[in-house]
């Protein structure tokens, strides 16, 4: 453990880069996957970091950046509580990341920098006097929030109809537009963008969102959050349409429509993806190279392949593009492929002799069917409810809500439907409970009468639906049986957003947590002491936003009823996680290392894990672990995924490399009610 972090990550890159082939062009996506052109560049194996180093900036330039910055601090510190001071903020957190990161990757990128500052001071000198003109303005638009996983401000783009006029409400159609990948598209350069670029699909009567996703991530993580979050400012100060919110984007942005559009169908009217990538496995050549994952690896796939949620495409439609000369077109062919196993078509637009881009022809075609959708809506409460999942992170099509799973990981179906005016029916698979909700308004369900609910086959009665024509009933399966449910808030199972992998604590507002105490021993203290400064920096860089962090004896009772806690450090050297040690399900002492009947020397080993806080059972508690995702996925956005599950061993013998934090010496799923399984991993 004597090695730099810096070394060992060369290292490891450099073990890559010997043991794996680069796949061809038409395979690796590499950059393409989502910025260049037709999937050409590096392939998966090679080790790139992002954003990459920028331009030396002159010390003139670097003193006005400066000076500017401080200006413009002073006026967003005597605007604190303006609603609209996010809107000012973007502006400073674009320069000041730029300036401190090293991301001037131009030198014209120093004089946007000038006028972003120019522009954020001009807004805030608006405030100042009361105003918000920007706020009632058509065209481009550049906005922003503060998000509730880290406190950050993060920026979105708008372009707002000519016909749109704050003082005549009108409930407009949403497109949100996700962009391709950009490995140099910093806060400054999307801002930049966002002012100067409407975009090549501007629909009539449309205000369309264009995502920022947290720069170039391909929408997982707190890049998908990001998706919900800047759409949830948009309605907060817009007229929006729920029923007629479409999901875009092309390259990068085609694979993140293709996840956000699988995963979360229920919400939008349609989803329209543009090349991209639906899978990690046959879009980076691994399938077709042999390569083979750990066990958990491959389970883990099924948290962010769109594949395997094809067949909720049967409840949104989708329409699907790409040239026919495009190595991206594998998005489509193997989505159609997967459509097809569930009884599926995928409506296609091929763009005729054309590599990575867009005909005229097919803009047209897309815009005509898609106005068509948009027109139509969103059909809130269909009769018939086609829904597969495999973790509660995504558990809900319309009104089906799948509340438990016999076991995460193997695929989950619910298929129901309304018949007459006050039956429900359903088949289920792999569903321990199950809810059927319809909201305030819906009329699918005669509020005089009482529901009958036929769950495989077995008849429940529950009360009929209120008088505003909303109804839950909530189901679960008991000793092969069921029955309807009743409130087990507090048992300890897994449910949504409380139901793993490690990744999910960074979906949701997180702290971490610094120990302040004596370590073990040398080696877990200088291993978790530079994993938790490798956690900030990936963050910094790939989430674009600071980490909140604060000593263990700083963390307060506010904090743990809040956040994620993020504990750093062992039972002795973390006061938190000495509080909760003897409470969780991987026992560590100072000499050894406890799953079940597995033990591991403390001398040589440190747990990684996530589980429910027994400080707070309604948030997580993370030990010694970031996102696992690392530098060896930063090369292409299909490998952006999860890389650890619930708990793991890391052997410390071995040093971090750009893939793994050490040595994985054991790792698994903690069961449906959050204990170790004996046979996890067969």
């Amino acid at each position: 453990m004597k090695r730099t972090l810096v070394a060992a990550l060369l290292l490891g890159a450099a073990i890559l880069i010997a043991q794996q082939s680069t796949p061809p062009a038409a395979q690796s996506g590499g950059r393409g996957a989502s910025g260049r052109s037709g999937g050409q560049g590096r392939g998966p194996a090679q080790v790139v970091i992002i954003p990459r180093p920028g331009v030396p900036v002159a010390d003139a330039d670097q003193r006005a950046l400066h000076t500017g910055l401080t200006r413009l601090n002073s006026r967003i510190d005597a605007l604190k509580g303006n609603p609209h001071l996010a809107d000012v903020q973007i502006f400073e957190k674009a320069v000041r990341y730029a300036l401190d990161g090293n991301e001037f990757f131009t030198q014209e990128e120093v004089f946007r920098a000038k006028e972003l500052l120019r522009m954020g001071t001009d807004r805030a000198d608006e405030l100042a006097k009361g105003d918000a003109p920007w706020t009632r303005a058509t065209g481009l638009v550049v906005r922003g929030y503060v998000s509730k996983i880290d406190g950050s401000v993060q920026p979105y783009g708008l372009v707002v109809p000519p016909t749109f006029a704050p003082e005549k409400p009108h409930h407009w159609r949403v497109d949100t537009w996700f962009h391709g990948r950009t490995e140099t598209l910093s806060e400054v350069n999307f801002l930049w963008d966002r002012i100067q670029n409407p975009g090549q699909f501007q629909p009539r009567d449309t205000i369309v969102v264009h995502l920022y996703g947290r720069f170039c991530n391909g929408s997982v993580f707190a890049g998908e959050v990001d998706a919900f979050e800047a759409l949830d400012d948009v309605k907060k100060n817009y007229y929006v349409d729920e029923n007629r919110i479409l999901v875009r984007g092309f390259s990068m942005g085609g694979a993140s429509a293709w996840h956000i559009g699988a995963h979360y169908g229920t919400q939008f009217a349609a989803v329209a993806p543009g090349a991209g990538y639906a899978e990690t496995m046959e879009f980076t050549g691994q399938t077709r190279r042999g390569v083979q994952l750990m066990w958990f690896e491959d389970k883990l796939q099924h948290l962010t392949n769109a594949t395997d949620y094809a067949g909720d495409f049967f409840n949104v439609p989708v329409i699907a593009y790409n040239g026919d000369q495009d190595a991206q077109k594998q998005a489509a062919d193997i989505m159609e492929k997967n459509m097809a196993e569930e009884g599926l078509t995928l409506s296609r637009v091929i763009g005729k002799n054309i590599g990575h881009a867009y005909t005229p022809e097919a803009i047209v075609q897309l815009n005509e069917m898609l106005d068509a959708i948009a027109s139509k809506g969103r059909d809130q409460w269909p009769k018939m409810v086609r829904f597969t999942t495999w973790t509660l992170r995504y558990n809900r099509m319309r009104w089906v809500v799948v509340d438990g799973l016999e076991k995460h990981w193997e695929r989950a179906r619910v298929d129901a439907a309304i018949e007459g005016d006050h039956t429900i029916s359903a088949k289920t698979s792999n569903v321990s409970a199950v809810s059927f909700d319809f909201g305030t308004g819906a009329r699918a369900l005669n509020p005089a009468m009482k529901v009958s609910v036929v769950l495989d086959g077995q008849t429940l009665t529950a009360n009929g639906p209120l008088t505003d024509g909303s109804w839950t009933g909530h189901f679960r399966k008991n000793g092969g049986k069921w029955a309807v449910a009743d409130d087990d808030s507090k048992a300890l199972r897994k449910r949504h957003e409380l139901q793993g992998p490690i990744d999910d604590a960074f979906f949701d507002s997180f702290l971490m947590v610094r120990p302040t105490g004596t370590p073990m021993n040398d080696t877990v203290g200088n291993w978790t002491k530079s994993e938790q400064e490798h956690a900030i920096k990936m963050w910094r860089t790939q989430m674009r936003g600071d980490a909140p962090v604060k000593d263990d004896t700083a963390v307060t009772d506010a904090d743990i009823a809040a956040s994620n806690l993020v504990l750093w450090g062992d039972p002795q050297s973390n006061k938190v996680l000495a509080r909760i040690a003897a409470k969780l399900p991987v026992q560590w002492t100072s000499d050894a290392i406890t799953l079940g009947s597995r033990r591991f020397s403390s001398a040589t080993n440190a747990p990684v894990m996530i589980y429910p806080n027994p400080l707070n059972p309604k948030k997580y508690v993370v030990i010694n672990s970031g996102m696992t995702m690392r530098e060896y996925s930063e090369s292409n956005n299909a490998l952006q995924v999860a890389y650890l599950p619930d708990y793991a061993v890391v052997d410390l013998t071995t040093p971090p490399d750009a893939r793994w934090p050490g040595k994985i010496a054991v790792a698994g799923f903690f069961d449906e009610a959050w204990q170790l399984q004996t046979n996890d991993g067969k």
